[in-house]
């Protein structure tokens, strides 16, 4: 033990420890506070451990400090509680029993009794969360690092507390929280912690959808995503927890002529849209924007390989994977729609723009359009500079026209300048298909510049069409 810089900490932690001086219990800090606090890293969520019945000290918590939203978990002998600190705003703390644990095979929930100091810290993860710091009596302020946390924190490395084969087989999504620590820290894996994530990656099936997808979240939403999806695919885990991702790994050759691995490039895809965005459902995008190439690989003499239509198939996939890992629902069309999308800016940016086909990207992307753009130029994944900067120019050059068309036709939100029940009250028609082909000719003609992007116009249009469609079907108008 050795003692930890007071000033470090804030004061309402310090009531928290005199309350428990008042009690007779020990009283620690531990987890991933104490490691955020010694890497700097800003976290307001506190686990707070103590010797003895925590349930009447957490009751004790809430009470003298004016705690609120106290949540009681009795079977597992842990409370939640929200402190309001004048000095760093609301902190959430969990106060929990020092525990040893014991587990099914079949299971992740642990069957928990009283334990040592020694005991609890043992359970935990990996050693950099099994850090903890006294909060009263004579050892206040002590710091304990029972199993060298402190030296894996320095070396920037992960490593299991116990043997790595037990702690996953305890718990298998400590394998995904190995994969998300790396990325989230930038750490690296100990070779037998990597080699007993391959030998357990199995373990992870008896595992929720929702856990599983919770940590793959964290991963994704990393500063650099790549390296928490890399350990997941060199360990087998990606296969398990999401086969149609892992199916793009690989590169096949024939006649020499070879294709990059798509996995590795979406990998790098994800890490430079992460450079400029924080948007989680744009990153999936990029993770599933080429999903479908495995199923539309195909080789030609003539045209070498190629992917026709894994757009197509990928917004099918995608809606698959979505169901399948519980992913929220209410995101699959945007994703969809990037993915169906991804490939449409390419031509535009090598060849002659028209008001025409710039018009329809931005009716089909709609108010998506500039995270379409991001996507495409996140895409760009070439080791050649010359090819990276050309590209860039044409995708600019691909802007630059969206922004005066934009300007020029009020269409950087395009909205039909009339709707379906304008349609309806004007030619009389009730809600049907026919509305439905009436309306979408209209929004072509605005599109492709026959007619101008005009209440007015519009209404004469679908008129005219109206009348047209009457004439060529014998009826009367």
């Amino acid at each position: 033990m050795t003692n930890f810089n007071r000033e470090s900490l804030p004061e309402i932690l310090y009531r928290i420890g005199d309350l428990a001086d008042r009690t007779g219990m020990d009283c620690y800090l531990v987890g991933g506070y104490v490691r955020d606090i010694l890497l700097r890293r800003p976290c307001k969520d506190i686990d707070i451990m103590v010797i003895g019945d925590p349930v009447p000290f957490a009751r004790t918590v809430l009470d003298k400090l004016n705690g609120r939203n106290f949540v009681l978990f009795e079977r597992f002998r842990t409370a939640q509680v929200e402190l309001s600190d004048l000095e760093v705003g609301t902190l959430k703390l969990e106060l929990v029993g020092a525990r040893k644990e014991s587990y099914n095979p079949d299971s992740r929930k642990p069957i928990t009794l009283v334990g040592t100091l020694e005991d609890d810290l043992s359970r935990r993860d990996f050693t950099i969360n099994a850090l903890a710091i006294a909060l009263n009596g004579e050892k206040r302020n002590r710091f304990v690092d029972l199993f060298h946390g402190m030296e894996d924190l320095s070396a920037r490395i992960l490593r299991t507390p116990l043997d790595p084969l037990q702690t996953f087989s305890d718990d298998p999504l400590r394998m995904m929280r190995a994969a998300r620590f790396a990325a989230q820290l930038d750490f690296s894996l100990l070779p037998e912690v990597l080699e007993a994530m391959k030998i357990m990656r199995e373990r992870i099936r008896i595992v929720s959808k929702e856990r599983v997808s919770h940590e793959f979240f964290k991963i994704m939403q990393a500063a650099r995503p790549s390296k928490g999806l890399v350990i997941l695919q060199e360990t087998g885990l990606l296969k398990e927890i999401i086969p149609e991702i892992a199916a793009m790994a690989g590169i096949e050759q024939v006649d020499g002529l070879r294709h990059k691995d798509t996995l590795y490039h979406t990998f790098q895809v994800i890490d430079n849209v992460a450079l400029h965005s924080d948007n989680l459902w744009l990153r999936t995008a990029a993770l599933l924007h080429d999903i479908g190439k495995p199923a539309t690989k195909r080789f030609n003499r003539a045209a070498g390989w190629t992917f026709h239509g894994h757009d197509a198939i990928g917004t099918r996939i995608a809606a698959k994977i979505f169901t399948s890992q519980r992913w929220p629902l209410d995101n699959l069309e945007y994703v969809q729609k990037l993915i169906r999308l991804h490939h449409r800016p390419i031509p535009l940016s090598r060849e002659e723009i028209t008001d025409a086909a710039v018009r329809r990207l931005m009716y089909d992307a709609g108010e998506d359009l500039q995270d379409l753009m991001n996507l495409c130029r996140a895409d760009v994944t070439s080791k050649n500079p010359a090819k990276v900067a050309r590209v860039m120019k044409n995708f600019n050059h691909v802007e630059e026209k969206i922004t005066q068309v934009a300007e020029k036709d009020l269409l950087a939100k395009w909205r039909p300048p009339i709707s379906g029940e304008d349609i309806m009250t004007t030619l009389g028609l009730p809600e049907g298909k026919l509305v439905g082909i009436i309306k979408k000719r209209m929004e072509n003609a605005v599109i492709d510049g026959l007619i101008p992007y005009d209440r007015d116009a519009a209404l004469r249009y679908i008129q005219e069409t109206y009348n047209e469609m009457t004439r060529e079907s014998g009826k009367p108008s």
